[in-house]
């Protein structure tokens, strides 16, 4: 099996070494058709993530996949539910259904997570192992592609999650209706990398009127325009005063129904808790570096103004995954062509050159979804471990 391993090299392994030593009667190894290159695996690379320092070296990244069953476990062939060729994709959280989280239907934030790529082998790897397949599991609609697919894998279904379920607290309103009624219109995204542009682009098939988008990247501001952003502010080169007053004058002096920290820095998540109206909804989804000596101020902890959060009654709800008893829902967005995440794919590569990216985000931020479709492509490189 070809696989790119943190500190990105490749490997020869056989498929059985996927399984570890889990039981494997409920679960299915899968090839691999497209996985996509996301800033997460840039923060398990760096050391970022507890999971990846837990479990060392090596290990292979990967979490936005799409592909076909290999291979069946015996509990999953005898359910018939699955046949060897299905066309499938999972979200990055496996869940497990027995768990209290899972029992209040949190399955998000289950306490033992499994994530490929995190916690368990992931998806740069010509096959992975999946557990628990009845319950995380999809199968595909026909028009649905593996790249798009493995497009919704992290960035759209966690949009969908922090826009349409975390997010939809913020009126009685909720889901794809509000343009029908007396719902939440106006939304606020703060920072339009690969998380925010798939937040603007889930809002436009949820039929929000009002988008604004807020960024300090020209490119991204374009692309958000193009995706289905009403309004851009330029923060590049406004204060946040600036940005805070272009978004009230936009808003009609009322500021947003729903504001999305889509960013995680410190900025981003204090423009949006003061751009929300009253007792409107801000989702925290953007994910934040840890804080240390070395970080610049950009990285530093947020100052939120709780007293205003108190006293206009503002609701901060954090927003973490998707859940796989979702996927039906949001396949079906994009087999009826309401959701297009192929949008978002700017490149198709191999594996040696999608490792070589998540390196790269050392320097850069994309704002589009490189793919990785080709696995026999990865050439022995070695490179110290920045864990």
């Amino acid at each position: 099996m070809k696989a790119a391993l943190y500190p990105f090299e490749s490997n020869s392994s056989p498929k059985s070494t996927i399984a570890g030593k889990n039981d494997r009667s409920s679960g299915v190894v899968i090839q691999v058709k497209a996985t996509g290159v996301c800033r997460s695996d840039w923060h398990g690379w760096k050391g970022h993530d507890d999971d990846v320092k837990h479990h060392g070296l090596p290990f292979i990244p990967g979490h936005e996949l799409s592909r076909l069953i290999h291979e069946m476990g015996s509990a999953v062939a005898s359910s018939h539910k699955f046949q060897i060729g299905d066309r499938v994709v999972v979200p990055f959280i496996i869940s497990c259904g027995n768990c209290r989280e899972c029992v209040r239907q949190k399955p998000t934030i289950w306490e033992k997570q499994q994530q490929p790529g995190f916690t368990m082998p992931g998806s740069f790897a010509e096959f992975v192992y999946i557990p628990r397949a009845e319950r995380n599991v999809s199968v595909l609609p026909p028009n649905v592609s593996f790249v798009e697919a493995a497009a919704l894998g992290c960035r759209f279904t966690t949009s969908y999650r922090a826009v349409n379920q975390q997010g939809a607290a913020s009126s009685p309103d909720s889901g794809s209706d509000r343009g029908k009624n007396n719902g939440p219109t106006s939304i606020g995204v703060f920072g339009v990398g690969g998380l925010g542009l798939s937040c603007i682009m889930i809002a436009k098939a949820s039929h929000y009127k009002q988008i604004i988008a807020v960024d300090v990247s020209p490119r991204a501001m374009q692309r958000a325009k193009e995706l289905g952003a009403t309004y851009v502010v330029n923060a590049n080169d406004k204060s946040n005063q600036d940005v805070r007053d272009e978004i009230h004058a936009m808003t009609s002096g009322v500021n947003c129904d729903l504001t999305i920290d889509a960013g995680g820095f410190k900025s981003t998540c204090e423009n949006a808790a003061y751009c929300t109206r009253r007792g409107g909804r801000m989702v925290q989804v953007g994910l934040p570096l840890p804080i240390n000596d070395n970080n610049t101020n950009s990285h530093q902890h947020p100052l939120i103004p709780m007293g205003r959060i108190a006293g206009h009654e503002i609701e901060i709800v954090g927003s973490h995954g998707f859940s796989a008893l979702d996927m039906p829902a949001i396949l079906d967005m994009v087999s009826r062509g309401v959701l297009c995440p192929g949008l978002l794919v700017e490149r198709e590569v191999g594996l040696q050159e999608g490792a070589t990216d998540i390196e790269d985000m050392d320097r850069t931020s994309p704002s589009g979804i490189t793919m990785v479709t080709k696995f026999g492509d990865c050439a022995h490189r070695h490179q110290q471990s920045r864990l």
